[in-house]
């Protein structure tokens, strides 16, 4: 059985994480100091709260330094919404830094009147440049994932494979380097398509 630890900084509610992971087979643990991950396969960070709050809580607790040496190892992370955004260097929501893991930065929609703020609800996703990887399998482009965020990634790194959504303008809803998986997007709230890519990842990376 495979071993997902699940990121808990004591923000949000996290069982729809859990819940989903659990039906995929998953043995699901909570992480809250770093020691927690010793026995785990793969990480799963579904931040929650504002930029500044999230990278305090982290830096306090020492799971900012757990992250980073998991990815720099390339062990299989998957990080949702702010789970996504803190892996990125600054973000216009505070002032802290990011983890730096990434080249990029995260800013707020700039929008015309006529666009709500925060983008909720469903939007397509649009995979391109993994449209053949094992991580897709079973999702097409377009499919429609459950969104909640006034904030997105700009300005990333030519190396780093992304993935597309449109809101206003074309913005990053997801990035893919090695075994990391980060989306804006919440699979858990995306019913079949959200659980498949969850089950894309367990199979592919851990």
């Amino acid at each position: 059985m495979k071993k997902v630890g699940v990121i808990d900084y004591g923000t949000g509610n996290l069982k729809s994480v859990v819940k989903a992971f659990e039906h995929l087979g998953a043995e699901v643990s909570l992480i809250h100091v770093s020691k927690d991950a010793d026995e785990v396969d793969a990480l799963v960070f579904p931040g929650q709260g504002t930029f500044d709050q999230c990278m305090g809580s982290l830096k306090q607790t020492g799971l900012d330094n757990l992250i980073k040496k998991w990815i720099a190892e390339d062990k299989p992370y998957f990080g949702i919404c702010l789970g996504l955004q803190v892996l990125f260097c600054s973000s216009e929501e505070g002032s802290r830094k990011g983890l730096g893991l990434f080249d990029g930065k995260v800013k707020r929609f700039r929008l015309g009147i006529e666009y709500k703020i925060p983008h909720m609800g469903w939007n397509g996703v649009y995979w391109d440049k993994v449209q053949n990887n094992p991580l897709v399998r079973g999702l097409t482009g377009g499919d429609q994932f459950y969104f909640v965020h006034s904030y997105h990634i700009q300005q990333v790194s030519d190396n780093l494979t992304t993935f597309k959504t449109s809101y206003g303008y074309d913005f990053i809803s997801g990035i893919y380097s090695g075994n990391c998986v980060a989306t804006q997007f919440h699979p858990e709230k995306s019913q079949e398509k959200g659980l498949q890519l969850y089950r894309n990842f367990l199979e592919k990376v851990v």
